[in-house]
């Protein structure tokens, strides 16, 4: 009988698959790189192509070490917020419209208009804003006459890839509620949305539970990837909502954090979890009757990589000649520096900020200095800066009822150890690190395929996979000096907004 799960998690920066058994054992993995064009203009795209020639590559690569009679199904995880345009065939009509791409801002506030920021947020969870799906198919239908006129069908970069295996038009819930045109509670399209704009329902996929199974492999499709025609496809979900469940926050309750480039607070919870400004978006979760409420940081990792890039090239070179990671060379400097930098501050908003602030005017600052600071309290201040900001993050939540107890880290971030406590500390609550923290994105993805085709019983199963490693308990005296520091950081941020905007 079958037994593998084979995963794709399809990025920004390339696809990864990955094979896991009937345990929840990662088998193998591979990966497979594609670009991304930067055209101007805050335009972004890829080339749909160029993620399928990944999936068949990453698969092939797998099935060198596995049957393909062993693979008991295909599921996914992929990028939100994007734009594929396909015609009643599956041709990729033109290069897909990512969720980095910003132009479709008039198309946004013409939602603003027919339908107002305020209801679109109580419909969607949601903003208003030109990443979101809608607002871009708005854009090729005002700017793109010949291309909207030969669209099927809409659709975001996992399932782009499920119609190109199985002929299905599909999604999920949870990249869904990644287009400002999903009810929320009702798990449908929204006609008073769709109605507002003029956009035909049928342009949409349909959407369905992340673990349905979608639809089989085609004979060609296999061919191509190497896997047996008849293979079940489970549609999977969007990758934040994967994370999720790989982080193992599969309970009402849970809270997670993941920390790469961008870094993001969420919970899963019962209903949608609707701030009254706006500051916080919710998605629907994987598992059944439960949301996934989040707040995103928009430099995260970023910062500290700009940190290394820029003022770190002795650091660099002697962390090469010791033959040990610069990061883990940077934590042991900053780790000479006590809390709170010795009054310095960091405002970690390189490339502006989503939540808390929604301000994309927003500039990074070393607030604070004086001669008696070294590079040492640069570094630990820029790993404090994000962490306070996504404190206040979760003080969004908590200021309107969530009860958070501990936070599971996951992604690449969460490899530093010194970064995890100073969050324990300056969140007030235990860090837990899971298991497999950077994998937990295609965890998620292969949890809810394993659930499709009843290898697993339920998505209690990625409590398991994902069990806690490593506990980082708040520490008195440090959380006391980041109690301190948090309304000075928000201060800060605050005497700065005016500058910022001037700053262009």
């Amino acid at each position: 009988m079958p037994s593998l799960i084979l995963a794709h998690d399809l990025g920004t920066t390339g696809n990864k698959a990955t094979l896991y058994d009937a345990e929840g054992r990662l088998v193998a993995s591979a990966f497979h790189a594609y670009e991304t064009q930067h055209l101007g203009q805050n335009r972004v795209e890829q080339n749909p192509h160029d993620w399928w020639e990944a999936v068949v590559a990453s698969t092939r690569r797998l099935l060198a070490e596995a049957s393909a009679d062993d693979i008991a199904c295909v599921s996914f995880s992929g990028q939100m917020m994007g734009c594929v345009a396909v015609d009643g065939c599956g041709e990729v009509l033109r290069p897909a419209i990512i969720w980095a791409d910003q132009r479709a801002t008039e198309q946004a506030d013409l939602l603003a208009e027919r339908v107002g920021p305020a209801r679109v947020y109580e419909i969607t969870g949601h903003r208003l804003g030109p990443s979101y799906s809608i607002e871009k198919i708005l854009w090729v239908r005002d700017h793109e006459l010949d291309t909207f006129a030969q669209t099927h069908c809409f659709l975001q970069a996992k399932d782009c890839l499920v119609m190109r295996l199985t002929g299905a038009y599909v999604t999920d819930y949870s990249d869904a509620t990644g287009t400002n045109a999903f009810d929320l509670r009702a798990r449908g399209w929204s006609d008073e949305i769709l109605d507002a704009v003029a956009v035909d329902r049928a342009l949409l996929p349909e959407p369905r539970p992340s673990t349905d199974v979608v639809g089989e492999v085609l004979p060609g499709p296999a061919e191509e990837c190497g896997l047996r025609a008849g293979t079940p496809v489970v549609i999977g979900g969007g990758d934040g909502s994967c994370a999720a469940v790989g982080a193992g926050s599969v309970r009402e309750g849970t809270a997670y954090n993941y920390v790469g480039s961008s870094s993001w607070i969420a919970l899963a919870t019962r209903e949608p979890f609707l701030h009254p400004e706006h500051r916080t978006v919710t998605f629907c979760h994987l598992v059944p009757d439960l949301y996934m409420p989040a707040g995103t940081t928009q430099a995260a990792g970023a910062c500290y990589q700009w940190f290394r890039n820029t003022l770190c090239q002795e650091e660099m070179r002697a962390a090469q000649a010791e033959g040990i990671d610069v990061y883990d060379f940077l934590n042991a400097v900053a780790e000479t520096v006590p809390p709170g930098c010795e009054g310095l501050i960091f405002l970690p908003y390189l490339m502006g900020e989503r939540s808390p602030h929604w301000n994309p005017h927003a500039r990074g600052a070393f607030i604070g200095l004086t001669p008696s600071h070294t590079k040492a309290h640069m570094g630990r201040a820029v790993l404090e800066g994000v962490a306070l900001n996504l404190r206040l993050v979760l003080d969004l939540f908590r200021e309107n009822g969530a009860r958070i107890d501990a936070m599971r880290v996951i992604g690449g971030g969460a490899k530093g150890e010194l970064w995890r406590q100073i969050m324990a500390d300056a969140y007030g609550v235990p860090v837990l690190l899971p298991a497999h923290p950077e994998e937990a994105t295609s965890i998620g993805a292969a949890v809810a395929g394993g659930v499709g085709v009843g290898l697993f019983r339920d998505f209690g199963v990625a409590e398991e996979i994902a069990q806690i490693t490593v506990r980082h308990e708040p520490r008195a005296e440090a959380k006391a000096v980041y109690e301190r520091l948090a309304p000075v950081f928000r201060r800060a941020y605050e005497g700065l907004v005016e500058a910022f905007e001037g700053l262009g």
